[in-house]
């Protein structure tokens, strides 16, 4: 009132209006473009400020609202429907708060990296360098935040931890179409399926992995199929694939998806007619090679392990 009164521009008035916003989860959330910016900059200096004097919340002890401020940035970016990547942002604020940087380019001794990893540091820098250490940590705070705030929506804790397993995510609208496009799939008759033959693959592979001390990483021998059921499964994984990998560039996570879908039928087919633990040692080596490609082909959209059922 006092900005308009004093004849400030109607969008100024209404970004010092709603500076502060959310101030909880009962609160709105600005939604014109500039109160936007200005709200999500207030936040992000006030989280970077005091990660760079390592301040930060314990246990229950939170005397600054940080816990807050990170939720407070989780609901503008969602209910706005921002595509917004986390992490060069904290990085310009952090490098703006003007603090000792603490090891950019060298992990510090007893530093543990979190959720967020290397991976999504070289997204930013090609030549390898990584983030402050301080930003990577405060991406893992805004990680535990957000599936706080989604389990409170509702959303099934399982499906947050197998999207987040996949790593190098900073996105957190993009991460949010993830969970939901995996909890639509794994409601179809395909999805629950698919999850059910990748299970029983990874088992296989976990159990064989173990006994004989080693990976099975890797393609399979084309050469080496002994049946019919061996090579369609491997040209359906380099298919499903392929197709995935074009949807996920697209940010199109009911496509990849449905890509995996396709592998339901080969993938049953497999295991209804192919004895993996063959007794020839080449055909069973080939087979488990076989399984570890389903199991790297599904992990473009999630890690299977870590939902139930």
């Amino acid at each position: 009132i006092y900005a308009e009164k004093s004849c400030v521009k109607p969008f100024i008035a209404k970004a010092v209006e709603d500076h502060y916003k959310p101030q909880g989860p009962a609160d709105e959330v600005p939604n014109d473009p500039i109160s936007i910016a200005v709200a999500l900059a207030d936040k992000i200096d006030t989280l970077t400020g005091f990660w760079a004097i390592n301040e930060k919340p314990t246990g229950s002890k939170d005397p600054y609202a940080l816990r807050r401020a990170a939720l407070g940035v989780i609901r503008i970016v969602l209910e706005n429907k921002l595509d917004l990547p986390l992490g060069v942002h904290l990085e310009t604020a952090m490098k703006a708060v003007g603090a000792p940087r603490n090891g950019t380019h060298n992990q510090p001794a007893g530093f543990q990296y979190g959720n967020v990893d290397v991976a999504v540091h070289q997204k930013f820098y090609s030549d390898g360098t990584k983030l402050d250490t301080r930003v990577i940590d405060l991406l893992d705070f805004f990680a535990d935040r957000l599936k706080v705030y989604l389990r409170d929506q509702g959303a099934r804790h399982d499906l947050i931890d197998a999207v987040y397993a996949l790593g190098s995510q900073d996105d957190l609208l993009m991460i949010v179409r993830r969970i939901e496009a995996l909890g639509e799939f794994l409601g179809s008759d395909d999805g629950a399926n698919l999850l059910a033959g990748v299970k029983r693959a990874s088992n296989i592979l976990r159990i064989e992995e173990k006994k004989d001390k080693r990976s099975f990483d890797g393609a399979a021998d084309p050469a080496l199929f002994a049946q019919d059921e061996e090579r369609a499964l491997f040209d359906r994984i380099a298919e499903a694939t392929a197709e995935a990998g074009a949807a996920l560039g697209r940010e199109d996570f009911a496509a990849a998806m449905a890509a995996m879908a396709s592998l339901r039928a080969p993938v049953d087919a497999f295991f209804d007619h192919v004895t993996v633990n063959a007794d020839e040692p080449d055909l069973r080596e080939n087979r488990l090679r076989l399984l570890s490609q389903i199991r790297a082909a599904t992990r473009q959209v999630a890690e299977f392990s870590k939902i139930a059922g």
